[in-house]
């Protein structure tokens, strides 16, 4: 599982790497006003949120720091990338953890339900590639789509079911 998530989390620094700050934070009309770095953002944030676990025992995704400069600044958002791909395998798979959230739009006690390190990283790179579907919208606003592979932003299972769709 970490290769997997390291691998996609590379796809998306490839994507830092041929982009300017301010592609990168420009307001997008097809994401509602959302820029691609606000989605990178969420997306490592998410991962942070895990890696914070390691200690706590506890993971709460709600209580992500939101940190502008993830959003905004490509180089600091790649330094962020290596650190969760370096942080990653130093965790068991099989550690338990307790993922609390308040899942409603009121202001409720949070949730709290018994999960493992291994099913909240499979969580992260599925939430990863769903933003990433996402950003490949952005990129198209921005003729910018020519940066990133053809897959990106999509799931593994529709990868696999497209080749063998073709390979009948």
């Amino acid at each position: 599982m970490f290769n997997y998530c390291a691998i996609n989390l590379l796809e998306i620094k490839s994507m830092l790497k041929n982009m300017d700050n301010t592609r990168y934070s420009s307001s997008l009309v097809l994401l509602s006003g959302a820029s691609v770095g606000q989605h990178v953002r969420h997306i490592l944030e998410f991962y942070t949120c895990l890696i914070a676990a390691k200690k706590l025992g506890v993971v709460n995704y709600d209580g992500r720091q939101r940190n502008l400069q993830l959003e905004t600044d490509c180089d600091f958002a790649q330094v962020q990338i290596d650190k969760i791909i370096a942080d990653l395998p130093n965790f068991d798979v099989a550690k338990q953890l307790f993922l609390e959230g308040n899942y409603t739009h009121e202001n409720n006690p949070n949730t709290t339900i018994t999960t493992t390190f291994g099913r909240e990283l499979a969580y992260c790179l599925e939430h990863s590639i769903h933003h990433q579907a996402l950003i490949k919208i952005g990129l198209k606003e921005l003729n910018l789509e020519n940066i990133i592979k053809e897959n990106f932003g999509v799931a593994p299972a529709t990868i696999r079911y497209k080749q063998d769709q073709c390979a009948q």
